[in-house]
């Protein structure tokens, strides 16, 4: 799952994960040490920051690959150098230094990853990602400017331009996929349409479960 703070994306990967028995694994927020800091002071935590995010997400993706097991991811490890730490560093909240060193970094870690067999990319304008981000009521996240999550939409749209791999991109402005079953029920039927193009193998379980096209 990839998509803009406050998009939705760890909400979907919840009710997609249970109503499919797949395992999922969700980016680390709560338990970050640096997220707190970084929206009071980016130019001082943005490098710890990504670090701590890219070593978190190398051992999910690394983890889920090896299991070959039937998993949602809540963030891919490819948003962090191509649109979190792409954007600090033209931001100049990022050295270029630090920069150079985080893509390396990312790049070696690169060389042991396989490219999911889907990325699902959800879209909605900043407005709404304002409406959502408030309504969770992240204390860290009452100072996140509209000028933010603007660049970081810029940026989420170069990278998935040039993205390598199968890509699904649902627009969400319009839909409420927690309280309207049949918006949930779409969502997951295009996820499903995609990965019937991919080289995905549907467990027994949920081929049985996503037959009986059981959502609302």
């Amino acid at each position: 799952m990839a998509g803009n703070i406050g998009v939705g994306k760890s909400t979907f990967t919840t009710m997609f994960a249970e109503r499919y028995s797949f395992k999922r694994f969700y980016e680390v927020v709560e338990q970050n040490p640096y997220l707190a800091g970084f929206y009071k002071d980016m130019k001082r935590w943005a490098f710890h920051l990504q670090v701590f995010f890219l070593s978190k997400r190398f051992a999910h993706h690394y983890g889920i690959q090896r299991s070959g097991e039937a998993t949602i991811q809540d963030r891919s490890i490819y948003e962090d150098p191509y649109v979190f730490a792409k954007n600090l560093y033209l931001q100049g909240n990022m050295s270029e230094n630090d920069y150079r060193c985080y893509l390396e970094l990312f790049e070696n870690m690169a060389q042991n990853l396989e490219v999911p067999d889907l990325l699902v990319y959800l879209r909605a304008s900043v407005p709404t990602l304002c409406h959502r981000i408030a309504q969770r009521g992240r204390e860290f996240e009452r100072s996140i400017k509209r000028e933010y999550l603007q660049q970081l939409a810029n940026h989420y749209e170069d990278w998935v331009a040039t993205y390598p791999g199968k890509v699904l991109t649902i627009d969400t402005d319009g839909l409420d996929f927690v309280n309207n079953p049949e918006d949930f029920a779409s969502m997951c039927e295009q996820v499903w349409e995609s990965l019937e193009q991919t080289t995905f193998e549907v467990p027994e379980q949920t081929e049985l479960r996503f037959g009986l096209r059981a959502l609302s």
